[in-house]
């Protein structure tokens, strides 16, 4: 896999969920570091992944120890609305793991003070302090294949078609919503 996703104990289930279904789209494995602040068979959890769970190569690992066992340390980026290094700074490689902390907590201290020239932060000129943590995966996972020139499917790929037969059904979901 290109790049890989890791949060650090996340506590809010739909945003889990969302970023469960982004690592499938973007083909990149999730590494969820417990305790996580709900179940994995949460309803909200698996309402926001959609169908897409069987998609997601998902990672849980108990406890932050387990994790760095697991992951060299010189893969890591750590982001975090804390960090002082710009994103255009971070170093994106094949096979990076892009690591954010929680959504109430964000990046542990420890991280951020040990790995200050690993973490790296999303501009945000005005006053907002931070992004929804499904946002800041988004910007970081997209800016990081775009960085190391990881390939997009092509129009008429597999992909593509896949995701045009399931727009009759996501259509035919809303209709009986309404």
């Amino acid at each position: 896999m290109a790049l890989h996703v890791a949060l650090i104990e996340p506590r809010i289930p739909p945003n889990t969920g969302n970023i469960a279904r982004l690592c499938a789209a973007a083909g990149a494995p999730l590494h969820l570091i417990e305790p996580l602040g709900f179940s994995l068979d949460d309803r909200e959890v698996r309402r926001a992944g959609l169908d897409y769970w069987d998609k997601v190569d998902l990672w849980v690992h108990p406890d932050w120890f387990a994790f760095r066992d697991a992951i060299a340390r010189d893969r890591c980026l750590y982001f975090s609305a804390n960090a002082t290094r710009d994103l255009a700074a971070a170093p994106f490689a094949w096979n990076s793991v892009l690591v954010f902390g929680n959504e109430t907590d964000g990046m542990p201290a420890r991280i951020l003070e040990k790995h200050p020239e690993r973490c790296f932060r999303i501009p945000m000129p005005g006053e907002v302090r931070s992004l929804n943590l499904g946002n800041a995966v988004s910007v970081v996972l997209y800016e990081g294949l775009r960085r190391i020139g990881a390939p997009v499917p092509a129009e008429g790929s597999e992909g593509a078609s896949e995701e045009q037969a399931a727009a009759p059904a996501k259509k035919k979901r809303a209709r009986r919503r309404r």
